[in-house]
């Protein structure tokens, strides 16, 4: 970057550093937006394809889920870099439609693309498409239909449409049976508000071997734990809890302490005060009569043998994690010294207490609970990648079950709702502002982009299918009509059951179009900006100053 400063061109910044500005720029981010919607187009749909990719650490990762694809690629370009994000947002929000707002939002920038060679402002064109936006946005309200939460087969279709996209949509009925339990056990009314906590206290236990249809929803927690002492009961009914977070142990002194002692009279007192110590802690907790005691710390051998006497069955080393959710499972309270135990602090809601060994591993159940708010769900498959993947699809599940029951509207899927979207807007472009009508028809012709992938990963006649949708949609009509994507035929949504959360649809839309238009308004990238360097050169001998010169 030079400036004319009395005849001498001032250099502002680095030579180093690569620059792109204007139009090059513009261009650069689209063609980056292209390819990585390119990468994810064919992971769309129930005719989707999977993706295979290794981790940096050598393991495989095999999947169709748009932000588990996008989380693995390593990618260099800056506009890339901040599609990636899209994805991941999309997942945090909602949970599902991750690869929705990939495609659509490379779909926006390439139809940016012709509208910048004609030399439009990208001020312009962002502008179109953000009032495009607002318009899809009320009529996606005018398209929704409430849900009854109580009807279960309509609540099935609905986590049927997100889990038939995936790699389990053979066993689709379980997984869907599997989310709906989950969520509804771990839902909560606070305050006249729904609290659903799904990555919490819905915890999903993959264990290798079994079958597929083994997988279920405890009605309670699973600990892969053994009990400590060999001679403790591993099967209880009706437990009595007790949750701790402190050591059953002799405590160290925090600082470093020294001890002088002159006689051995008075180190056998140190060991007997030390004794003394664990068994009132024993003590206390046997005085509450507790059938199972649970420790996120260590239990010493003393300590263990006085529990034993009493009959009561210990598990350490617990996971804080798991410890909350026996505690919202049992009803108990998780106590932080033994002096403090009270009755109320035991948990009785749990029927059973069992300790099975499967494969090698000993996993402690605690099952049969009343009103269980926590939940472990088991899966059993085949190996760990089936396993990873059942785990994803799971949880997309369950978050598209939260998603509508924090939302219960719903609107119709398979490419229909954007198909009626793009009908809509493309005619109300006629009634724009002359300078925003081509980047406001645009945003509506790029939604056609779902059912066309659709069409393309199914191997049906896109243009013609394409065209029989569109005519379909003329004036406003059939909006449930979509494409079928098994069979790359037109079909009604509400015959097929194929419906989708209004939350998941207008956030991907949302996203989607602010991502393109910020990506557009790009006119400079800037790349190379070099870090400090942290090692200083070694200081070179006086004399052979005169001889060197600056690097």
């Amino acid at each position: 970057m030079a400036g004319r400063m009395g005849g001498a061109p001032v250099m502002v910044m680095n030579q180093k550093v690569q620059r792109e500005t204007g139009r090059k720029a513009q261009l650069s981010n689209i063609q980056a937006g292209k390819a990585v919607s390119e990468i994810i187009r064919t992971t769309l749909g129930p005719r989707s394809m999977l993706k295979m990719l290794l981790d940096p650490m050598g393991g495989i990762v095999m999947t169709n889920d748009g932000n588990s694809i996008l989380r693995e690629v390593d990618v260099a370009h800056p506009a890339a870099k901040s599609m990636l994000e899209l994805s991941r947002a999309q997942e945090e929000e909602v949970g599902d439609g991750t690869t929705s707002v990939i495609v659509l939002a490379g779909e926006y920038l390439a139809r940016a693309e012709p509208l910048l060679e004609r030399k439009q402002h990208p001020t312009v064109i962002c502008n179109g498409y953000l009032k495009a936006l607002d318009d899809a946005v009320v009529a996606l309200d005018e398209l929704a239909k409430p849900l009854d939460l109580s009807d279960k087969a309509r609540m099935g279709e609905l986590v049927q449409s997100c889990t038939g996209t995936k790699f389990i949509a053979r066993l689709s009925d379980l997984l869907v049976g599997l989310a709906l339990e989950a969520v509804q056990t771990v839902a909560q009314e606070d305050g006249g508000r729904q609290d659903i906590d799904i990555k919490r206290y819905a915890k999903t236990e993959k264990i290798p071997g079994g079958d597929m249809e083994d997988c279920r929803v405890l009605k309670g927690v699973m600990i892969n734990k053994d009990v400590v002492h060999a001679k403790m009961k591993r099967r209880i009914e009706k437990p009595r809890i007790l949750l701790l977070d402190c050591t059953l142990e002799y405590k160290k002194g925090e600082s470093q302490t020294q001890i002088e002692l002159s006689d051995e009279k008075a180190w056998e007192a140190l060991l007997v005060e030390e004794e003394n110590a664990i068994k009132d802690m024993c003590n206390d907790i046997i005085a509450v009569k507790p059938d199972l005691v649970i420790t996120e710390k260590g239990v010493s051998d003393l300590a263990q043998h006085y529990l034993q006497k009493a009959n009561i069955s210990v598990l350490r080393r617990v996971r804080k994690t798991d410890n909350n959710r026996v505690a919202r499972a049992s009803g108990a309270t998780i106590v932080h010294r033994t002096s403090e135990i009270q009755e109320k602090d035991l948990g009785t809601g749990a029927g059973l207490f069992n300790i099975e060994k499967i494969g090698d591993e000993y996993y402690a159940w605690i099952v049969d609970c009343d009103a269980p708010k926590a939940c472990t769900i088991i899966l059993r498959g085949a190996s760990k990648d089936v396993l990873n993947e059942i785990e994803r699809n799971l949880g997309d599940a369950m978050n598209s079950v939260r998603t509508i029951m924090m939302d219960p509207r719903l609107v119709p899927g398979g490419g229909a709702v954007e198909m009626t979207l793009a009908n809509k807007l493309i005619e109300a472009s006629k009634l724009q502002e002359p300078v925003i009508a081509n980047a406001y028809k645009a945003a509506g012709v790029s939604l056609e982009i779902i059912s066309r992938t659709l069409l393309e990963n199914c191997g049906a006649d896109i243009i013609r299918v394409q065209t029989q949708l569109r005519a379909k949609h003329a004036g406003g009509a059939n909006p449930t009509w979509g494409i079928d994507g098994e069979k790359g035929v037109l079909a009604d949504m509400a015959e097929l059951g194929v419906w989708e959360p209004v939350a998941v649809k207008s956030q991907t839309i949302k996203t989607a179009i602010e991502s393109a238009a910020m990506l557009l308004r790009i006119d400079e990238i800037v790349s190379g900006t070099h870090k400090r360097e942290t090692k200083r050169a070694p200081a070179q001998p006086q004399q052979g100053d005169e001889n060197q010169q600056d690097a």
